[in-house]
């Protein structure tokens, strides 16, 4: 006989929730998410999921405020990873160069093993108009995670280049 999991109570409901986004209706799911997170303002993955939910729907300035506050409240090292990926991505979108930056920067000294980190942070040094700075770095990100045997043979080529811009 397997022991009882002690489940948090909303645990099981936003699973659901989560689930029903494999069908994108996402302006049904989120009038759910924002009930769950009234009954449950405490629970950092529950406004992770909202955070992600409100960008998706376009709604970044509602997104920032569940992005920072799941952050605040600590989640589990996956989802904060992709928290701060979200939320960089979405100052960004604002417009908030500045603060998408520091965001993605900070998420790469938490987590040097997270590539894509990089890579958001290229587009928005790109979009700052440090466009030697985002290209080095996006070349230097596919030269250091690239598999593709032809870009493997130039790889010392492409990083000489890299060193000239």
């Amino acid at each position: 006989m397997s022991e009882p999991t002690d489940l948090p109570a909303w645990k099981e409901e936003l699973d659901a929730i989560v689930g029903a986004r494999a069908h994108g209706q996402f302006n049904q799911l989120l009038p759910r998410l924002q009930n769950l997170d009234r009954r449950h303002p405490n629970v950092a993955e529950i406004a992770y999921q909202l955070a992600w939910t409100c960008d998706t729907l376009g709604r970044h300035e509602q997104a920032v405020a569940h992005y920072e506050k799941a952050v605040a409240l600590g989640l589990p090292p996956n989802e904060l990873s992709n928290a701060l990926i979200g939320l960089g991505s979405t100052f960004r979108a604002l417009g908030q160069l500045d603060r998408s930056a520091e965001v993605l920067r900070s998420g790469k000294l938490q987590f040097p093993d997270n590539r894509e980190f990089d890579v958001f942070l290229a587009l928005t040094l790109h979009a700052q108009g440090q466009h030697a700075a985002a290209l080095a770095l996006a070349l230097e990100t596919l030269v250091d995670t690239t598999e593709d045997p032809g870009l493997t043979a130039y790889g010392r080529s492409i990083r000489h280049a890299l060193s000239k811009l």
